[in-house]
């Protein structure tokens, strides 16, 4: 059975969408879609919240589609993703992983 984990955070104020996203396409994302225990990997910006102006209450949103976790586990624990999440860390703020099972 695989499994997806969403994560939901905002910038921190001292970090620009541009800094982020160029880092998210040129480095976290290329990192993370070559771990053979991941399917997918996505990174999407929030828009809007449906039917109403207000704020959405998280500025992204990346959908992780894992097919073995223990897999997961032991790649997220190398150091070339050390790296990454040292890099990532430190430009959130709200920041949930949440794990996920289909239903349907």
């Amino acid at each position: 059975m695989s499994t997806r984990i969403v994560a939901l955070f905002n910038l921190k104020p001292s970090v620009s969408a541009s800094d982020y996203e160029n880092w998210a396409k040129t480095k976290d994302i290329p990192t993370v879609n070559g771990l053979k225990s991941v399917d997918a990997f996505e990174v999407f910006r929030s828009t809007g919240v449906l039917g109403s102006d207000a704020k959405p209450p998280f500025a992204y949103i990346e959908i992780i589609d894992v097919n073995d976790m223990e897999g997961f586990g032991a790649e997220v624990s190398t150091e070339a993703m050390q790296k990454i999440a040292a890099e990532f860390q430190p430009m959130t703020d709200d920041l949930v992983f949440i794990l996920t099972d289909k239903i349907g």
